[in-house]
């Protein structure tokens, strides 16, 4: 048998040996080989270049690519290794338990609990002298777990984001087919499409292009861009195409990579904290100090209290419970410090923003910086473009003139003659940016939404995309940028000669042209009363809301000797088009519910002004406001800046420079301003706003890796959601804050007067930590999750210069904490007579009693914080079920306390009266806040302490930290 297994054993490893052996033979090139080329011209040279690599790997040929079959890649993958990056591991639950360990309070409560423990037992003996050291040391533990759960479970939920940002698409030719694959499925041998603003996605070779340029910072920190070529034909993932688009052979991936060699991890953090949980911490700081010194306050009350009565009775009748009493005072005091110190406040912002940057990605935004959730609740601005923002982004070829005709798109292939047709199918053909692939007898169109709706134009001509490429050899490209508004290629013809041919917008490329073609495809000169006439047809494309383009081309008998691919005069107009890009269903009611909340809208577009005011009309964005187009808006003066820019609502024929003028403009006046955009070219503006949109479907890498936040759908309508989230966040905080504040200011209070007045505190301890339990981990649990409501949108924005606890918060937290602390001194100093509670455990019964009673109003407390200005605060409760859930536990647990936990709380339980009187004082505070709420107050901020010296202006590199509302 044993014999049977070893030869088992021996023919798998034969199999395997044999298999190694296969693959080494098909690939005649090795990682070690491949990794030797980097930066190695020489050793490129000898290997045939880029060319003689891809035969070494298995390429069919650059046309062609991989085979890409399952087997193929299987193989490839083995042999080269994936495309995926070692990553940091995520922190286990241990980790988290011992950083909350880490708390100095918790530790000296720890200390106290091991003291009562060393006392009492001693002293009172092992069946009632362990109770309440025991009894700390529970709360402790319990605090500590409660909170390493939560930061585990939110850790969780940002490595789950963390993760979905780093999901891009590349484009490859695979079997002869360009197709799109995720990044993580890309491997060595693979032919990868690149164009301007994508992210290089791995090492390889550079193979043919036109204008490429790499911006290699993020690698290598030099700020110069390369210009690769078959004589620099290195290219590095992680790097950035800036302009042009090319063909790359891909060399190596994932680990293998320079980059992989560099950093064994590619994520953007997370621990970064955002700008308001900044403001918190340092509102935290403040109260903390006033809870130390109240702790010591009360500590030395007691103390001296003890030392008096100890002094009158005499020192020579000292008991050992005497320092069991001792400890317990100085427990309190710490306990005092504990609930003083609120840390549920950077706690109750990481939930409120968990919880909505992971409801987001359901309403299709993916947020990349934290700061941006609360930032986008302050906007007050929003600049958008809007191609795929405001409208679909599927675009069409609606009207087209040609040779002397003005038509429907669907009819130009009725009225075109042959040579008038063929001009144009070239015009479209070989001046773009796109692709077409036939696969399987289909068309397969790849390009920007308007290079396939000039592609698809061309294909409903009848021309072949193949056919025309192949006619001709393509000399030089000039690519589509924000700055010309064109796009240009030289082509050498079969007969020798040059053609240069060049589309763009159609006023720019209209006043180049001095010739138009006529009907028979001849060019004749453009007179000045046709030129007029096709002035007149582009402004009326333009008021239908189409996009208009220019087609035109000019031949050379040879070369040209200037740099320039297509002369800026002298060229004959082949064609007018006009396409439709419908504006996106619900936009109107996005922009509408902005406006109505405050937030003004700006249309920033590279379209013509007629348009661009069509458009935004019909998105209800232009209404008795200004379109100006990009030169005249950089044109104006300080003055003209001050008079107009509020009144400012699209900018027609903008470059990207006017997007980052408008949010610089805007800032100065102390808007806070959120953009949109998805090019290149709009990193400057992305960076310098509040908050940086880009779009998901669109964007460049560049754009995506510049922004806070993706919008994946490219819709206005997940915009405003974004906006509708922040202002929850904003609001969700400042109803956590309102409650901490109030429980804080009567815990402290009744405990020191108590103390003052009776050389005893009523709360203990034991019962302190459950009530800080309380109000920090349950209260942001039930807080900072509520989710967004409608009336959130009718508030104006809070803007740069809100105040975070505003004159209404400040009412309300007073309103509340003068209330229980009427009640719980009534019951403190008059308690006994009042409610006649006698016998024994009289005192230890009122204190219970004003324990449950003070947990009961926290509990009636944290439902009138739902609602800061409303006097219902029963609205939609029924739908949140952690709110529930917390309360339902808060009052199970509570009784678990009174009814049985008494030895270690203190407690003793309670009759049915006292629990009926306990609940109906906590009732109470909601008659309170529905009469407070009835008080008015003054706009103007009252209270200045908690707020900031300015707003936070700096964006630091990491783009976390943004200008921000003052808090």
């Amino acid at each position: 048998m044993q014999a049977m297994e070893m030869r088992d054993f021996k023919i798998a490893v034969l199999a395997t040996q044999a298999a190694i052996i296969f693959i080494g033979k098909r690939f005649a090139i090795t990682n070690q080989q491949l990794g030797d080329i980097v930066d190695n011209s020489e050793l490129y040279k000898r290997l045939n270049g880029a060319q003689g690599i891809g035969k070494k790997l298995d390429v069919h040929s650059f046309e062609h690519g991989i085979l890409g079959s399952e087997n193929d890649i299987k193989e490839r993958v083995l042999e080269f290794g994936s495309n995926k990056y070692e990553e940091k591991p995520v922190r286990g639950y241990f980790l988290y338990l011992w950083d909350a360990c880490q708390d100095l309070t918790l530790v000296i409560l720890a200390v106290c609990a091991v003291i009562a423990l060393a006392v009492g037992i001693p002293t009172e003996g092992i069946s009632q002298g362990w109770y309440d050291g025991v009894g700390i040391l529970v709360s402790v533990l319990l605090v500590v777990l409660i909170t390493a759960t939560s930061d585990y479970r939110q850790s969780l939920q940002f490595q789950v984001l963390e993760n979905e940002k780093k999901k891009i698409d590349v484009e490859v030719l695979r079997a002869g087919c360009r197709q799109k694959i995720s990044i993580y499925d890309l491997v060595v041998g693979d032919i990868v499409f690149l164009s301007t603003g994508d992210q290089v996605p791995a090492d390889g070779l550079f193979i043919s292009g036109y204008s490429l340029i790499i911006g290699q910072s993020s690698l290598t920190g030099e700020s110069e861009p390369v210009h690769p070529s078959c004589e620099k034909p290195f290219l590095f993932a992680g790097t950035m195409v800036m302009n042009g688009s090319g063909k790359m052979l891909v060399t190596a991936v994932g680990m293998r990579t320079e980059w992989g060699k560099l950093m064994s991890k590619l994520s953007e953090g997370g621990d970064n904290e955002t700008p308001l949980q900044v403001r918190l911490n340092g509102v935290a700081t403040v109260v903390g100090k006033i809870g130390l010194a109240f702790a010591l306050l009360t500590f030395s009350v007691l103390i001296i209290r003890f030392l008096v009565a100890r002094f009158a009775e005499g020192f020579e009748n000292w008991k050992m419970t005497y320092l069991l009493d001792i400890v317990n005072y100085f427990a309190i005091a710490v306990t005092i410090l504990v609930v003083a110190v609120p840390e549920g406040l950077p706690l109750a912002v990481t939930l409120s923003l968990a919880y909505a940057m992971k409801q987001m990605m359901d309403d299709k935004a993916l947020i990349r910086n934290l700061a941006a959730c609360e930032t986008m609740g302050s906007a007050t601005y929003i600049c958008t473009d809007k191609t795929g923002t405001l409208t679909t982004n599927k675009m069409a070829v609606i009207k087209v003139y040609c040779a002397g005709h003005n038509n429907e798109a669907e009819n130009l292939h009725k009225i075109l003659r042959e040579k008038a047709s063929e001009l144009l199918i070239e015009n479209v053909f070989l001046n773009t940016s796109g692709d077409i692939v036939e696969c399987e007898d289909e068309h397969k169109v790849y390009g920007s939404p308007t290079e396939t709706a000039l592609l698809n134009l061309g294909l409903f001509l009848g021309g072949s995309y193949s056919a025309v490429k192949s006619s001709c050899e393509m000399v030089k490209v000039a690519p589509f940028n924000s700055f010309e508004k064109k796009m240009s290629v030289l082509v050498k013809r079969r007969d020798g000669r040059y053609r240069s041919f060049c589309k763009g917008a159609a006023e720019i490329v209209l006043k180049a042209c001095d010739h138009v073609m006529d009907e028979m495809g001849a060019s004749n000169p453009l007179e000045a009363l046709e030129r007029q006439k096709l002035e007149g047809i582009v402004r009326a494309y333009s008021q239908e809301a189409l996009r208009t383009l220019c087609l035109a081309y000019v031949d050379h008998d040879s070369m040209p000797e200037c740099d320039e691919v297509c002369p800026k005069v002298g060229l004959t107009l082949v064609a007018i088009v006009g396409i439709k890009d419908p504006v996106r269903p619900g936009v109107k009611d996005a922009v509408d519910l902005c406006l109505k909340a405050g937030i003004k809208v700006c249309m920033v577009t590279g379209d013509n002004l007629e348009t661009a005011k069509a458009i935004a009309h019909e998105c209800n964005i232009l209404t008795d406001g200004l379109a100006v187009e990009g030169p005249v808006f950089r044109r104006w003066s300080s003055e003209e800046t001050m008079e107009n820019l509020f009144k400012l609502q699209v900018i027609a024929r903008s470059s990207p420079s006017d997007k980052f003028l408008l949010v610089e403009r805007l800032q100065a006046q102390q808007e806070v301003v959120a953009v949109t955009g998805d090019g290149t070219n709009d990193a400057p503006a992305l960076h310098a706003a509040d908050i940086g949109l880009a779009m998901g479907i669109s964007g460049t890498e560049v754009a995506k890796s510049t922004a806070d936040a993706i919008i994946l759908d490219d819709n206005f309508s997940s915009i405003v959601k974004i906006a509708k989230w922040g202002r929850s966040v904003y609001t969700n905080i400042q109803k956590f804050v309102q409650f901490q504040l109030t429980v804080n200011i009567v815990a402290l209070t009744i405990n020191f007067v108590s103390a003052c007045a009776t050389g005893d505190a009523p709360l203990t301890a034991v019962q302190l930590l459950w009530v800080n339990l309380i109000m920090d981990t349950l209260g942001a649990l039930a807080l900072a999750t509520e989710a967004p409501y409608d009336a959130l949108m009718e508030r104006p924005p809070v803007g740069r210069q809100g105040s975070f606890i505003t004159n209404m918060m400040w009412r309300n937290i007073l309103g509340q904490a003068v209330y229980q602390l009427i009640i719980l001194w009534v019951l403190q100093f008059k308690g006994k007579t009042i409610l006649h509670i006698t016998g024994d455990h009289a005192n230890e019964t009122l204190n219970t009693l004003i324990f449950n009673s003070f947990v009961f109003c926290q509990v009636f407390n944290e439902i009138n914080s739902r609602e800061m200005e409303k006097v219902n605060v029963f609205g939609s409760i029924l739908t949140n079920n952690l709110f529930l859930l917390v309360l339902l536990f808060t009052v199970i647990f509570q009784a678990v306390i009174v009814e049985f936990l008494g030895t270690f709380a203190s407690t003793v339980p309670l009759s049915a009266e006292h629990w009926a009187i306990s609940v109906a004082l906590g009732f109470c505070s909601l008659l309170v806040a529905a009469v407070v709420k009835l008080i008015p107050v003054p706009s103007k901020p009252i209270m200045e302490f908690f707020r900031s010296s300015k707003a936070k202006g700096d964006a630091m590199d990491d783009g976390v930290y943004h200008r921000l509302p003052s808090s």
